[in-house]
């Protein structure tokens, strides 16, 4: 049951035109994880847009009386599985502001996502969660995910990935 009387959303694929609401929504959560945020229109454009598209965005558009135009997204792409031989369904971030969680939205953005990664024939859904985000932590706990213990996430900055590229 949602907390807020007459809050009401659809969720549809972002588009184009929707940049601006997607990069508000990113940056909010920039703010929220303690983040630096650097992106640009042109980048969102070329990455989720253009010929060069490697995301998808999901994004709730709010249909009701109250609250905010947007109410969240769900940035994602694919992966491919080596051990399952399927592509992986990779939540890059879902944001929903503090002010609206506890209306469903998150669980909605994650049963569309799950729809989303049976029509692909998925084998698996995975995303990562700060440490300390207890909040998050324990509401995907609630929805049946575990975490991946056992398992270090390792990445290289640009000057590391370019110095390692070589001439």
């Amino acid at each position: 049951m949602p907390k807020t009387p007459g809050l009401e959303w659809r969720i549809r694929m972002a588009e184009e035109e929707d940049i601006p609401v997607v990069m508000d929504l990113c940056r909010q959560l920039s703010v929220y994880e303690k983040l630096e945020f650097k992106g640009t229109p042109e980048l969102y454009r070329r990455y989720g847009f253009g010929e060069d598209k490697i995301f998808d965005c999901l994004l709730v558009e709010n249909t009701g009386k109250v609250g905010p135009p947007y109410l969240g997204i769900a940035l994602h792409y694919y992966t491919f599985s080596t051990f399952e031989s399927k592509p992986t369904l990779w939540l890059e971030d879902l944001y929903v502001p503090e002010e609206l969680r506890g209306n469903g939205i998150g669980t909605a953005l994650l049963k569309r996502l799950c729809q989303i990664a049976v029509e692909r024939d998925c084998g698996r859904v995975e995303w990562t969660v700060l440490d300390w985000n207890e909040p998050s932590r324990q509401f995907y706990y609630s929805l049946g995910a575990v975490s991946m213990d056992g398992w270090t996430t390792f990445r290289l900055s640009p000057d590391a990935f370019k110095r390692l590229a070589g001439p």
